[in-house]
């Protein structure tokens, strides 16, 4: 999103965590813009404690922005799902960054439109409609994103089923459904759309 060097420039430190590494907790206090090398996932634990995963976000990618620019507690955890880096901004210096380059701060401000959008379609998807219904919207929304009219599909069972509310096996069942109505294809176990 923003480029590096911008970032180190406005004196981002970087951090890194190990695989299944909490940064911080839901209800944590925020402070930071982070800008992710490698890869994070934010979370909701049920009473339960099953994860429910709001999004998982790869290199390149920030994550957090509302309670930072809101000024409000983390409404989710936030973890690394393997080694990773963070480039860690002060809010402060991220405030000043964004008004010195209103060209980051207009694609800011789009991402967060489109982070928005996908968080009410997700919420529809996960209160109301069939396991297949909500793993194809899931699907589709990732096709979209990466520009692609066919796309191999790198979200193991249990994302899709962290990302879309669902059992494993309700996922597992529904992917071989979908597979024997041709609506999506497999291939060594990957998911083709």
């Amino acid at each position: 999103m923003i480029s590096q060097d911008l970032l180190i420039r406005y004196r981002a430190k970087e951090i890194t965590l190990s695989k299944n590494e909490v940064l911080f907790n839901e209800g944590g206090c925020s402070g930071y813009y982070f800008q992710i090398i490698g890869e994070i996932k934010m979370f909701n634990l049920t009473e339960i404690g099953k994860e429910f995963v709001q999004g998982i976000f790869g290199d390149g990618k920030s994550f957090g922005e509302p309670p930072l620019l809101g000024d409000f507690k983390y409404p989710a955890g936030a973890s690394s799902t393997k080694p990773s880096s963070l480039l860690k901004l002060p809010k402060k210096a991220f405030l000043s960054l964004l008004k010195a380059n209103p060209e980051v701060h207009l694609a800011f401000t789009g991402l967060l439109c489109k982070r928005l959008a996908y968080k009410a379609m997700i919420g529809n998807e996960v209160s109301i409609h069939p396991p297949e219904h909500r793993i194809l919207t899931l699907l589709e929304y990732i096709k979209v994103q990466n520009n692609s009219k066919a796309l191999m599909i790198t979200l193991t069972r249990q994302q899709i089923a962290e990302l879309t509310g669902l059992l494993v096996e309700t996922v597992i069942r529904s992917i071989k459904k979908l597979e024997a109505e041709k609506i999506l294809r497999l291939e060594n176990h990957k998911i083709i759309m």
